[in-house]
């Protein structure tokens, strides 16, 4: 594997959407209420990029430091614990990412002032926090509601501030079923990696609750999502055009469907995508409902 195809690797693209779709959102938003600014979108969206390739070399490093990605993973294959990358270089690439990032947070500080401040360096403690550390919170079950709170509620309503300094109730509202989809994504690769978490002393949220439990909460996230999305628009507390997220919502069943019934790698790897995917559908359309 070349170089460059390591580093991608290591980037996670399919769980990418997680920051994308939050921000589609947010935007959108500020489009419906005539205060949507293309500059701060772009910045928005590299940066929250960035952050989310930030953490997935982190969280490559950290694991691979405490031995939780072994041969016996079924999932992608990781840089660090597979020697493609070693691990002092991995944290070298996580801090010029980060420091790329913090570019665009200094710019979007310029627009929208200091609670982006306060929201960066909140996100990167935390990003840094999840698997790294002496008490790593997402080897303690907290790895989902930490999710939910950064690439859901903090993302979208971070995402509508920064065009005019606000933050509607509908940001908030909506920032509910972005944030239990992208649960979702984190919930689908744990229950993907319970067995060997489990065997190398990784006490995901799914390790602690069990398969039954863990399927069950997914489910709940995933098709609560859309159930919460047609309360809030179909109410009138959030653009009436917003419901047209709900379109995504067929495919769903199937992805629910193959988290339910199997345990083998490969199936559980096309639902933890189709997770990401259905994530960023959900969010595109949210966002241009909102426009439109």
């Amino acid at each position: 594997m070349t170089p460059l195809k390591a580093w991608v690797l290591a980037a996670r693209p399919p769980t990418l959407w997680a920051a994308v779709a939050p921000v589609l959102v947010g935007s959108g938003l500020a489009a419906n209420d005539g205060v949507f600014l293309w500059d701060v979108f772009v910045v928005t969206l590299i940066t929250a990029v960035l952050i989310n390739v930030a953490a997935n070399f982190a969280n490559d490093a950290s694991d691979a430091g405490k031995g939780a990605d072994t041969a016996e993973r079924i999932g992608p294959q990781r840089a660090v614990a597979s020697g493609l990358i070693p691990a002092r270089t991995m944290w070298i690439g996580t801090a010029g990412v980060v420091a790329a990032a913090v570019t665009g947070g200094i710019y979007l500080t310029w627009r929208a002032g200091w609670v982006v401040v306060v929201i960066g360096l909140v996100s990167i403690i935390a990003m840094l926090g999840y698997t790294g550390g002496p008490r790593p919170y997402g080897y303690r079950g907290f790895g989902e509601v930490s999710v939910f709170v950064f690439f859901g509620l903090a993302a979208t309503v971070g995402s509508r501030y920064v065009h005019d300094r606000s933050a509607p109730l509908d940001a908030w509202l909506l920032a509910v079923p972005v944030g239990m989809l992208v649960t979702a994504i984190l919930v689908a690769n744990n229950v993907r990696d319970l067995d060997t978490d489990r065997a190398t002393g990784k006490r995901t949220l799914a390790v602690m609750m069990g398969r039954p439990a863990t399927r069950a909460l997914f489910a709940t996230l995933v098709w609560g999502a859309f159930v919460v999305l047609a309360v809030v628009a179909g109410a009138g507390w959030a653009p009436r055009g917003t419901l047209l997220g709900l379109a995504a919502a067929p495919l769903s069943i199937a992805i629910v469907r193959t988290v339910m019934a199997e345990v083998e790698g490969p199936p559980l790897i096309g639902a933890l995508k189709g997770t990401a995917r259905l994530h960023a559908l959900t969010g595109a359309l949210i966002g241009i409902g909102a426009i439109l």
